[in-house]
Protein backbone atom coordinates (compact mmCIF):
# COMPACT_ATOMS: atom_id res chain seq x y z
CA UNK A 1 0.00 0.00 0.00
CA UNK A 2 1.22 3.42 -0.92
CA UNK A 3 1.67 6.28 1.82
CA UNK A 4 0.72 9.57 1.74
CA UNK A 5 4.06 12.20 2.81
CA UNK A 6 2.62 14.65 3.80
CA UNK A 7 0.46 12.60 6.56
CA UNK A 8 2.06 9.47 6.27
CA UNK A 9 -1.16 7.47 6.50
CA UNK A 10 -1.31 4.33 4.15
CA UNK A 11 -4.17 5.22 1.66
CA UNK A 12 -5.17 3.05 -1.61
CA UNK A 13 -3.89 5.75 -4.24
CA UNK A 14 -1.95 8.70 -4.50
CA UNK A 15 -3.03 11.81 -6.53
CA UNK A 16 -0.19 14.28 -8.24
CA UNK A 17 -0.80 17.41 -7.26
CA UNK A 18 1.22 20.80 -8.34
CA UNK A 19 2.08 22.74 -4.68
CA UNK A 20 4.50 25.85 -5.65
CA UNK A 21 5.34 25.14 -8.64
CA UNK A 22 6.10 21.32 -8.42
CA UNK A 23 4.68 17.98 -8.17
CA UNK A 24 3.38 16.26 -5.31
CA UNK A 25 1.65 12.33 -4.92
CA UNK A 26 -0.48 12.65 -1.65
CA UNK A 27 -3.78 11.06 -0.75
CA UNK A 28 -6.79 13.00 -1.48
CA UNK A 29 -7.67 14.29 1.53
CA UNK A 30 -4.07 16.79 1.59
CA UNK A 31 -4.90 17.12 -2.52
CA UNK A 32 -7.94 18.83 -1.28
CA UNK A 33 -6.36 20.62 1.57
CA UNK A 34 -3.39 21.77 -0.84
CA UNK A 35 -5.76 22.96 -3.48
CA UNK A 36 -8.00 24.72 -0.94
CA UNK A 37 -4.55 26.72 0.79
CA UNK A 38 -3.83 27.90 -3.07
CA UNK A 39 -6.94 29.41 -3.29
CA UNK A 40 -7.03 31.43 -0.09
CA UNK A 41 -3.15 32.61 -0.96
CA UNK A 42 -4.38 33.70 -4.87
CA UNK A 43 -7.21 35.54 -3.08
CA UNK A 44 -5.63 37.06 -0.22
CA UNK A 45 -2.53 37.81 -2.70
CA UNK A 46 -5.10 39.62 -5.24
CA UNK A 47 -6.61 41.57 -2.02
CA UNK A 48 -3.10 43.23 -1.57
CA UNK A 49 -2.47 43.88 -4.73
CA UNK A 50 -5.65 45.84 -5.33
CA UNK A 51 -5.25 47.61 -2.28
CA UNK A 52 -1.40 48.89 -3.23
CA UNK A 53 -2.68 49.80 -6.83
CA UNK A 54 -1.20 47.31 -8.65
CA UNK A 55 -2.06 47.35 -12.29
CA UNK A 56 0.32 44.82 -13.45
CA UNK A 57 -0.03 40.73 -14.21
CA UNK A 58 1.46 38.22 -12.09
Amino acid sequence: MPTCKVCENEVDQLVSVKVAGKSKKMCEDCADRAREEAEVAEASESVVQNMMGFKGRR
